[in-house]
C-alpha cells in the first residue's frame, strides 16, 4: 500500500446499514482469510445475522466464548422482536461496551484487542473491550532495586501500568487522556497528570507535540516519542527521565509533573526534568532522611570521581610539577611502549565492550566473561606492557561512578564528558582542561528541557530547592511542591 492508498484509507467510512457490504470492505483492509490472526465468527440472532471481529492473540477468547453462548441463549428463549440491537446489548455481560458509527474506528478497536460486533441492519458496530494482551508480570526493574521498597515495576502493557499508578493515587482528579500515534502501528500513549496541580499550559504543550507526530510507527516506542516531544538533537544529556517504578512515577505526578505511558514499553517517560532529577533514586526516599542523605553523597562523589579523575590523572602524568611533594608518587614509575592517553582510550573502549557483551552474554555465561575480562584487561594485559597498573585502577574506579549514577542515560552523557575532557588534556593540558569544562558549563546553562532551565536550582539559583537536592529532607518539612514545574497547588500538605 503505497502513501496515496494509506491516505485513501483514512477517509471515514460510515457502517452500512448493509452488512455483506460492511464485511467486504473489512476483509479486504485487515486481511481476513490471508492473516491468520485476524478473524470473524458469524452467528444468526432472532432471524438477524450478527458478526464478531476480533484478533487472536490480543483477546481473550474466554469472553469471546461466553458472549457467543449469552446471544446464543438469547436465540433459543427470546421471540422475535423489532429491536435486536437492544435486546443484543443486554446480553453483553461485560463493562466496558461503546458503540463507533465507522469502519474505521471499529478496525482501530479491534487492532487495539478489542472487538466489536456488527448487527444486521445496524449502522453503529458494538465495540467490547476483552483485551488480554501478552506479557510479563510486573516485576521489580533490574535498574532501579532497592533494599527494602515495592518490588512491582511497569510491564509492556499499558492497561496495567496506568492501574498500577491509579493504585497509589486514588484521586479523583488523576487523568489519564489516551491516544494514539502512528499512522500504521496506532500505538496507545496515555498522557496522565493531576488536574489542579500540574502545569495546564505544559498539559496542553505536551498534548500539541503529541499529536503532530507524523510517523509509520512507534517501533521503538518511548524513545521515538521523546525525540519528537523534546528535541534534542546532538545533546547527549537526558532531557526527560526515565523509570520503571509506579511509586517514582506516584511521587512526580503528586510533585505537579507530567507522564507518558507508551504501550509496548516497561518505562515511562517524566515532564519535565533537570539535570538533578537524573542524580536520585528511590533507595534515598527508602532509609531515614540522614542516611539518605549519605548514599546521595556517595553517589554524587561517584559522578565526580567518574568524570574528573582520569583527566586529572593525565594532567598529573603528562605535567608533575602540578603535583604537591606529599602526592609525587602519583603516574607511572616506568615509561611505557604505549602512549598513556592511549592505553586509557583503549581500556575505555575495553570497558565499553565488556559493558555490551554482558548485556548479550546469556545468563549462565557471565561468569565465565567476567573472569576472561579480570585476565585479559586486569593481569596478562599489565604484564605484557599493554597497560600499567595505574590505568587499570583510575579507568575502573570512573566506570565504577558510571555505574553508580542512577540515570543510564546520564551516565552515558559523563562517559562522553569525560572523554572530551581527556582530548582536552592531552592537546592543551591545563588550558585545554579548564576551557572544556567552561565550554560544557556554558551548553549546559543553555540547555532548556520545554522550556525549564536544565541546571535548575543551581541556575537559576534556589537556595531552597537546592539544599533539598544536596540534603534529603524528611517528608513532613516538605510541604511545598517544586516550583520549576509551575504548580497550580503549591502546598503539599493540608491543601485542598
Amino acid at each position: 500500500m503505497d502513501k496515496k492508498q494509506l491516505d485513501e484509507t483514512k477517509i471515514d467510512h460510515p457502517i452500512s446499514d448493509d452488512i455483506h457490504e460492511n464485511e467486504k470492505m473489512i476483509k479486504e483492509r485487515v486481511g481476513i482469510g490471508k492473516s491468520f490472526d485476524v478473524g470473524v465468527r458469524k452467528i444468526h440472532v432472532l432471524d438477524k445475522e450478527i458478526q464478531f471481529y476480533f484478533v487472536n492473540g490480543l483477546c481473550d477468547i474466554q469472553y469471546i466464548i461466553e458472549l457467543l453462548r449469552e446471544l446464543m441463549f438469547l436465540d433459543a428463549i427470546e421471540r422475535k422482536r423489532t429491536k435486536v440491537r437492544e435486546q443484543v446489548e443486554n446480553r453483553l455481560a461485560h463493562v466496558q461496551v461503546e458503540h463507533v458509527e465507522t469502519i474505521d474506528e471499529a478496525i482501530t478497536q479491534m487492532l487495539s484487542g478489542l472487538i466489536f460486533i456488527l448487527i444486521e441492519g445496524e449502522t453503529e458496530a458494538i465495540v467490547v473491550d476483552v483485551r488480554s494482551y501478552p506479557g510479563r508480570g510486573p516485576e521489580e526493574p533490574d535498574t532501579e532495586r532497592v533494599v527494602r521498597g515495592s518490588r512491582d515495576g511497569f510491564t509492556e502493557n499499558i492497561i496495567e501500568n496506568t492501574a498500577l499508578t491509579r493504585r497509589r493515587i486514588r484521586d479523583e482528579r488523576l487523568r489519564n487522556e489516551i491516544m494514539q500515534v502512528g499512522r500504521r502501528s496506532k500505538t496507545d500513549i496515555s498522557l496522565s497528570y493531576i488536574k489542579g496541580i500540574a502545569d495546564p499550559k505544559m498539559v496542553e504543550i505536551i498534548k500539541k507535540e503529541l499529536k503532530e507526530i507524523d510517523i509509520d510507527g512507534l517501533t521503538m516506542a518511548d524513545k521515538v516519542v521523546e525525540e519528537f516531544v523534546v528535541k534534542q538533537g546532538s545533546n547527549p544529556f537526558p532531557m526527560v527521565r526515565y523509570t520503571e517504578r509506579p511509586d517514582v512515577a506516584a511521587t512526580h505526578l503528586l510533585e505537579g509533573h507530567i507522564i507518558l505511558f507508551v504501550d509496548a514499553s516497561p518505562s515511562i517517560i517524566i515532564f519535565p526534568t533537570t539535570f538533578f532529577h537524573h542524580v536520585q533514586h528511590a533507595e534515598e526516599f527508602r532509609q531515614a532522611p540522614i542516611v539518605g542523605s549519605f548514599f546521595r553523597w556517595v553517589r554524587f562523589s561517584g559522578m565526580l570521581f567518574s568524570l574528573f579523575i582520569l583527566p586529572l590523572w593525565l594532567l598529573f602524568v603528562l605535567d608533575p610539577s602540578l603535583l604537591p611533594d606529599n602526592l609525587d608518587f602519583i603516574g607511572p614509575e616506568e615509561d611505557s611502549n604505549v602512549p598513556i592517553f592511549a592505553q586509557i582510550v583503549l581500556a575505555e573502549l575495553g570497558i565499553e565492550l565488556l559493558r555490551m557483551a554482558a548485556i548479550h552474554t546469556p545468563s549462565p555465561l557471565a561468569t565465565a566473561l567476567g573472569l576472561v575480562a579480570a585476565l585479559l584487561i586486569g593481569e596478562i594485559a599489565v604484564e605484557v606492557g599493554l597497560f600499567v597498573s595505574e590505568v587499570i585502577l583510575y579507568v575502573a574506579v570512573a566506570a565504577i561512578g558510571m555505574f553508580a549514577t542512577p540515570s543510564y542515560e546520564m551516565a552515558i552523557a559523563l562517559k562522553m564528558l569525560r572523554l572530551i575532557f581527556l582530548v582536552g588534556v592531552v592537546l592543551f593540558h591545563v588550558p585545554g582542561f579548564v576551557v572544556s569544562i567552561a565550554i560544557v558549563f556554558i551548553l549546559l546553562v543553555r540547555i532548556k528541557a520545554l522550556n525549564v532551565p536544565y541546571l535548575w536550582p543551581f541556575l537559576p539559583f534556589d537556595l531552597k530547592a537546592l539544599m533539598d537536592i544536596l540534603v534529603r529532607q524528611a517528608v513532613p518539612v516538605k510541604r511545598r511542591r517544586p516550583s520549576i514545574v509551575n504548580p497550580q497547588d503549591s502546598v503539599k500538605q493540608g491543601s485542598s
